[in-house]
Formats: structure tokens, sequence, C-alpha cells
């Protein structure tokens, strides 16, 4: 087995606890659940207790929630590009959030049709398509080099200009965001910077409707939350929510996991010197939803005061995390997850069932009382590379 594949870093800085989380609060999420909910496809997504996966790898409870299902688009990116978008028309229809629907804002007719821009690697450039094209808008989407050409043409099939560039996700943002500037487009990106904070900020408050679903699923209080990050905004959106849900010795432990490749996040809590560490090069993983070298400011600002622990894995980490998913502990549930969905859920099981981790087990208190949460973010949404992962074996820890 290769060494090293999982490596940990413990947040030195969560102690206060005291950063501000309230703009991620049960009540802000219900605002953007609100609004979700008028999309006529709205439903909750599922909820999964691997009962049995729990027993064998003797924990509590282990739940995963799998967007596989958010409205027929195969990943949860949705929630965060349609509350951000129907939030930025809103206010240039002089009129708040709450007061308007789906359906409202597609008929609406006080602005002009607005062309809303986007980076991504396949899941958000198709959450914006699908909204410019629900809303009554249009869409321009760039993606970095190596794109899934599956993905391209999910994106492409819902009305928006795409292409796959010849750069890497941070290049392909700073083209989008060039594009913008240049042509009067609106940028809809998760990463943050100064002076471009709303949008992220309303991309972040969408994905709560995730986690408020969950609280209304889960019949147990979380001990243990593991999430996948890219530049950070969905897992602080997250650990934002149930870290107001859920204050002092309530609060559950929040572990972020990364590619190696990709590990921004890790290495800014590694440093812990008060900068934010970027990487960057091509960031060649196989977690291409994952593979962004540039923290979002707003997502780190929640995760340095309120993760406990950060992990950074290799490849064959989410591919097992992918297999055990589909081929479950005998009585469990199947979930369909691609290569990012998969990562924390993988990390996670990796640390449960081999000694090698068993210092990490032990310092993050998994044990017999434990109850984890894990969110599959996404499907197979590159179909031709989950059969090789999950069918063929491609990444096995012993390749």
């Amino acid at each position: 087995m290769k060494k090293q594949s999982i490596e940990m870093v413990l947040n030195q800085n969560n102690s206060s606890k005291e950063g501000d989380i309230s703009f991620l609060s049960v009540e802000q999420s219900k605002k953007a659940m609100q609004f979700h909910k008028s999309f006529s496809v709205y439903e909750k997504t599922p909820l999964v207790s691997l009962k049995n996966l729990a027993k064998k790898l003797n924990v509590d409870s282990i739940y995963i929630k799998d967007e596989s299902k958010r409205f027929g688009l195969n990943a949860f990116k949705v929630l965060g590009a349609s509350y951000a978008i129907a939030n930025y028309i809103a206010q240039k229809m002089g009129q708040d959030i709450t007061e308007l629907s789906a359906e409202k804002i597609a008929a609406q007719k006080k602005i002009d049709n607005m062309t809303f821009v986007t980076a991504t690697d396949g899941n958000h450039g198709r959450g914006v398509a699908w909204t410019a094209k629900q809303l009554g808008q249009k869409a321009v989407v760039y993606m970095p080099k190596g794109s899934s050409q599956e993905r391209l043409q999910n994106i492409s099939a819902e009305g928006a200009e795409a292409e796959i560039t010849d750069m890497n996700y941070d290049d392909a943002v700073r083209l989008a965001n060039q594009k913008a500037v240049e042509k009067g487009w609106v940028m809809v990106q998760d990463t943050a910077w100064e002076g471009y904070e709303d949008i992220p900020t309303w991309i972040m408050q969408g994905y709560t409707t995730m986690a408020n679903e969950i609280m209304e699923q889960m019949d147990k209080k979380p001990t243990h939350i593991f999430l996948q990050a890219g530049v950070g905004s969905m897992s602080g959106a997250v650990t934002g929510f149930f870290c107001n849900l859920y204050k002092g010795e309530e609060k559950p432990t929040v572990v972020i996991v990364e590619p190696k490749k990709a590990d921004c996040l890790f290495q800014t809590a590694q440093a812990n010197d008060g900068k934010l560490h970027c990487v960057t090069g091509d960031m060649h993983t196989i977690m291409a939803g994952l593979a962004c070298g540039e923290p979002c400011t707003i997502g780190w600002n929640v995760l340095k005061e309120y993760a406990d622990a950060f992990l950074r894995c290799d490849e064959y980490v989410a591919a097992d995390g992918m297999r055990i998913l589909a081929a479950p502990v005998k009585g469990d549930e199947v979930v369909v997850s691609g290569e990012s969905g998969a990562s924390a859920f993988g990390c996670m099981t990796s640390i449960l069932q081999y000694k090698e981790w068993e210092d990490i087990k032990n310092r993050l208190k998994l044990d017999k009382d434990s109850v984890i949460l894990c969110i599959s973010t996404e499907g197979d949404t590159d179909a031709q590379n989950y059969k090789d992962i999950v069918w063929g074996g491609k990444y096995s820890k012993f390749e």
C-alpha cells in the first residue's frame, strides 16, 4: 500500500470560534429553501443511512446525502448558482428574494435579458446554464483544460455557450471575469476576492438548502462531518450552518478533505501564518470538481474558525469511496457517487478501515459512538470515467 496517502493537519486557529457565520444561519437558509422550492422540480434529495457499513466499521452511524438526485442535474451545484442569479435579478428589479419565485422572475419584463458567465469543471457551469434557461437569461461557460466532454455537452444542452480552454481552473476564472468586465456580463463564481463578494456569499447561502434538508432528515446529531473542498465554498457553507445549529460542546468535529494535487486549504492551515496559500499548475486529479488552487476568502474565513482538521488524500482514496458506495455492505442502499462526490466519504472509510491511519482516527476521536455525516455532491457526471473506476478498478491502492 502506498505510504502517506492521507495526511492531516489540525486547525490551530479555531479555539475562539468567534468568526461571523450569521449569514449561514438556519433562518437565512430558510430563505434559500423557499426560493428553491419555487422550482417545479424541487424535491429533497435522499439522506441515506449506511447502517451495515457503520456496524462493520464500528461506529454508531454513517449518513450520506445523495446529491445525484438534485433537480435532475446529477449534482448539488445548482443550489448555489440559482440562488445567486435570482438574488442578482431581484436586486435589479428592486425587490427582495423572499418576494419572488422562479416563475415570477422568468415572467418579469422590468429588465433586459442578461448574460451570466462562469468558469467550471462541469457541475457549477451546468447549474448556471440551467438556471439562466429557467429564468429567461443567457449563460456563457469556460472550462479548464482536461474537462470532460460529457460535462461540456451537458452544459451546452442547457442552451449555454460553452468551451474547454487550455487553462487551469483558476486561470479560467480570470478569463471569465475578464469577459464579464469587457462585455458587461455578470460573473457567477463561488471564488471571492476584494470587490467581488455578494455573489459568492449568495452561492454559499444557496448551498445551505442542502444542509437544512439534512437537519430535517437526520434522526441523530452528527458528531463528525467530513466535507470535500475545492475553493471552500460548499464546505464553508455547510460548516457555518451546522456551527450555527450546534454551539459549544454540541458542535460536531468538522473535517475538510482535498486532493493532494489541489490542497490550497490544507497548505493554508498548515502554514498558519494568516496568509492564503495557493496551488498553481495543472492540478491533474480525478477529483475535477476539487481541482482549485485558490481558496475562496469567504469560505476560508468560516473554515479557519470552525473546521477542526484538514486532510489531503491520493486519488485512490476517492476511487475507493466510489466503489464502496456502488457496491455497499449487504443491506445498505447503493449510492452513485462521482470522483469529487465520494472523496470525503472515501477518506473517512479509509481512516476507519486501515490500521495505518489509526493515529488520525484517534486524534479525530472516531469511535463506537461516532455519528458521521458525508455529502455525495455529484453522481456519475463523467459516465465513462465512473465505469472505468467502479467496474474497471482504475486508481487502485495496489497500482
